[in-house]
C-alpha cells in the first residue's frame, strides 16, 4: 500500500491548510477577506490599513477588496514562506518595477516582519545586480528616507513617553 492510500480526510484537510493558508475549498469570500485583513494589519499596521480604507470610495472599493482577499488572504497567509522571505521578494519586485511608494511601505513592513536594516541593505545590494544600479540607487534613497522617518518617530515617541502629566519633558536623572 502506498503512503497516499488510506489518507484520512483530516490529514488531507490539514495538509491543505498548511499549503493554502486561509484559502480552503469551503472558505467563503468573507473568511478569505477576514484572514487577509488580519495579515494585512499585522504586516502594514493598523494606521496604514485604516488610512487606505478611509480613502476608498465606490471607484476603489473593489480594488481594496481584491488586494485584501487575493494578495493578503490568498498569498500572504500561505505558510510556504516565512514573512521575512515574502518581504524580501516583495522589496525586490518593487525595485524591479520602480514602485517607490510601495517600496517605502514594504520596507516598513519588512522591519515589522523581522528583517533588520542590514538584511534590507543586502537585499538592495542584490537588486543592484539583477534590477540595475539606477533602480538600486533610488531604492537606497527610499530606504534611507524610511529609516530616517522611523528614527524620528522613535525619538518623538521617546520624548512623549518621558513627558510628565502636564506634557512637559522630564529631565533625565
Amino acid at each position: 500500500m502506498s503512503t497516499f492510500e488510506g489518507t484520512s480526510a483530516e490529514a488531507t484537510e490539514t495538509a491543505g491548510a498548511r499549503r493554502n493558508g486561509v484559502v480552503q475549498p469551503d472558505a467563503t469570500s468573507q473568511e478569505i477577506y477576514d484572514g487577509g485583513m488580519v495579515v494585512r494589519r499585522e504586516v502594514l499596521g493598523d494606521a496604514h490599513v485604516d488610512q487606505a480604507n478611509a480613502k476608498k470610495d465606490a471607484f476603489t472599493e473593489d480594488f481594496q477588496d481584491m488586494i485584501t482577499r487575493i494578495a493578503w488572504g490568498g498569498i500572504w497567509t500561505r505558510p510556504g514562506l516565512p514573512r521575512q522571505m515574502r518581504s524580501a521578494v516583495t522589496i525586490t519586485a518593487m525595485v524591479a518595477h520602480g514602485h517607490w511608494e510601495e517600496l517605502a511601505m514594504h520596507i516598513r513592513a519588512a522591519i515589522t516582519n523581522g528583517l533588520s536594516r542590514d538584511e534590507i541593505k543586502e537585499i538592495l545590494l542584490q537588486t543592484a545586480i539583477y534590477c540595475g544600479v539606477p533602480s538600486a540607487n533610488t531604492a537606497f534613497k527610499t530606504a534611507q528616507q524610511v529609516f530616517h522617518a522611523m528614527d524620528n518617530a522613535d525619538m518623538d515617541n521617546a520624548a512623549a513617553d518621558s513627558a510628565g502629566p502636564d506634557n512637559t519633558t522630564t529631565p533625565p536623572n
